[in-house]
Formats: C-alpha cells, sequence, structure tokens
C-alpha cells in the first residue's frame, strides 16, 4: 500500500506516511479491487465502513425506481465516500457506488476512527479532525451541487457548473472529470439537449471545447 500516497490525503494529512500505516493497521482498514462498472454498494445496503479511493474512481447514483441512474458525483484517488451513511448504525444506502474505471478502494470502519485505539496513537486525534472536516467538506460539496441543478435552463446549469470550475482551478481554461453523459445526469438534463446547447455556446463564442477541457472565452 502506499502510505506516502495516504499520508497526503485530505483524511491523512497532517500525519506522516510511518503514522498513517500505524493508523491503518489500528483501524484494521482492507483494500479491495473493482472493475470497471461493478457495484460496489446498492441501494438498501447498510455500511460500517466508509470508502476511500487508493486508485481509480467511483461514481455515486441516484436509481429511480424504473433502474434509471443519474450520477451525483465522482470521486477520484484521495477522496472519501460514505462516511455519512457509515456514521448511522443500520440506515440504509439511498444512493448507489459503481467502479467509473477499475479502482481500488480502502474501506475503513468509522466507529474505529471516532473511538480512540488502545494504544492512544498521538496521532489519532489528527484523524477526527481531519474526518470531521472531510463530512464539511462533503456537506459543501452537495450544496455546490443543488446550486448547479437550481438553474431551469441548461445553459444556466452548466454555466454555474463551469464558474465553480474556473474558481477552484484558478484559470479560465479548466479540466472536467466528467464525459457529455455524466455530465447531463451531474446536471440533471438529458444528453442530446445538453451536447446542443454546448455546441451554441461554442458557436456564440462563449466557450471552446476540447473533449474534457473546457476554455471560458467571456463573461456572460
Amino acid at each position: 500500500m502506499n502510505y506516502e500516497f495516504l499520508s497526503r490525503t485530505f483524511l491523512f494529512q497532517g500525519t506522516s506516511p510511518e503514522e498513517t500505516k500505524h493508523m491503518l493497521s489500528c483501524l484494521k482498514a482492507t483494500p479491495q479491487s473493482y472493475a470497471k462498472g461493478s457495484t460496489i454498494w446498492q441501494v438498501g445496503d447498510q455500511v460500517k465502513a466508509m470508502g476511500l479511493v487508493l486508485n481509480g474512481s467511483v461514481h455515486i447514483e441516484n436509481i429511480d425506481m424504473t433502474g434509471n441512474k443519474s450520477i451525483l458525483n465522482r470521486i477520484a484517488p484521495g477522496q472519501v465516500f460514505g462516511e455519512t451513511y457509515a456514521c448511522i448504525p443500520g440506515e440504509k444506502l439511498l444512493i448507489g457506488v459503481t467502479a467509473a474505471e477499475d479502482c481500488q478502494i480502502l474501506f475503513l470502519e468509522v466507529g474505529k476512527i471516532f473511538r480512540t485505539c488502545p494504544d492512544t496513537c498521538p496521532c489519532h486525534e489528527k484523524l477526527i479532525r481531519n474526518m470531521l472536516m472531510v463530512m464539511a467538506k462533503k456537506n459543501l460539496e452537495l450544496s455546490r451541487r443543488s446550486l448547479h441543478t437550481a438553474p431551469k435552463s441548461i445553459r444556466g446549469r452548466l454555466l454555474s457548473y463551469f464558474s465553480q470550475e474556473m474558481v477552484q482551478q484558478g484559470s479560465s481554461r479548466f479540466m472536467i472529470p466528467f464525459n457529455r453523459q455524466e455530465l447531463a445526469d451531474y446536471l440533471g438534463v438529458d444528453r442530446s439537449a445538453l451536447s446542443n446547447e454546448l455546441g451554441k455556446m461554442r458557436k456564440e463564442g462563449i466557450i471552446e471545447v476540447n473533449r474534457n477541457q473546457i476554455h471560458y472565452l467571456e463573461r456572460v
């Protein structure tokens, strides 16, 4: 396991690779591998552990009664998922989690994180503080998506999302982590309609699109 990488993640920030290795031993964390498209968790599951993506990525999905899926979020290496459900014993998942590509996930029991180990690791307090920050950050991400889906028009939703990415990446030329279908799902719109709107914005000189790279040419 790459403890150097883990010590640089948001969850383990402030700890050395050696401290991270020791904590994972105390937490009895278990890594598992998944092939692209495989189900990690499904609606109705009950979980005690949260997942930390070691490599690859996963999709958090909303699945309706007819089986239609929409992507709520994409979780990249170093990010976590399922922490809220893992904190509430017996709570059934209202979302599904699928491997967006071949990936490896490290599962950590939340109960063990919030309960100091018998060795009273000096770095455990850092882990607890980081965990609280992770949960606050995740709530902020959910709030952002709500902002992006609030506009009634597809263009309004695109501009809201693009504006956020420009601010976060500090440039009018930025990368997005979604393909067209995934972006449509994330914004809650039809893929064809989204592609049409992107084409219009390109013709009007508002944006340039090169696969996953967007160049925002003017403020609207």
